[in-house]
């Protein structure tokens, strides 16, 4: 299971590097709300609110779908992910333009509190990066380490 987590996530370091050829630049920033839910250890599937924050254009509300298959132990509260928004230069930023399937990987802990990192590229014609490490905040008490994918509607 270690070997298929590695391989798919350097298959998806690999594949997207070509995506990001050109300069990458910060469109914006990706505000989650993700529901609680229990971890099985070796996946999960979680519901979540989001919204995309650009300067000087209105906030646009996305819902979607955060999976995860690896190690993902205990149960955990709501939890707020927050990423910086990276396109290739010449990717055109409009409505809906976050809406697609992100793939990557994610780790975290908590006991309590916690902390967490995540690590998604994807979106409309995989023009889209949400920042290499994101940063969250989450209770309960659990430990994830997991291939991700996060689907956007």
């Amino acid at each position: 299971m270690k070997k298929l987590i590695a391989a798919a996530l350097a298959a998806v370091v690999l594949s997207t590097s070509a995506a990001f050829a050109d300069a990458r630049v910060q469109v914006g920033r990706l505000s989650c709300d993700v529901d609680g839910g229990v971890g099985f250890i070796i996946g999960s599937s979680k519901d979540m609110t989001c919204k995309f924050i650009r300067k000087g254009h209105k906030t646009e509300v996305y819902y979607g779908n955060i999976k995860k298959l690896g190690l993902d132990i205990g149960v955990t509260g709501n939890t707020r992910i927050e990423w910086l928004v990276f396109s290739a230069s010449s990717t055109k930023v409009g409505k809906g333009s976050l809406k697609g399937t992100y793939v990557g990987g994610s780790a975290e802990a908590s006991l309590g509190a916690g902390l967490g990192a995540n690590w998604l590229i994807g979106g409309s014609k995989r023009g889209f990066a949400l920042q290499p490490w994101s940063i969250q905040a989450s209770t309960g008490v659990n430990l994830t380490w997991a291939l991700s994918g996060l689907t956007l509607e």
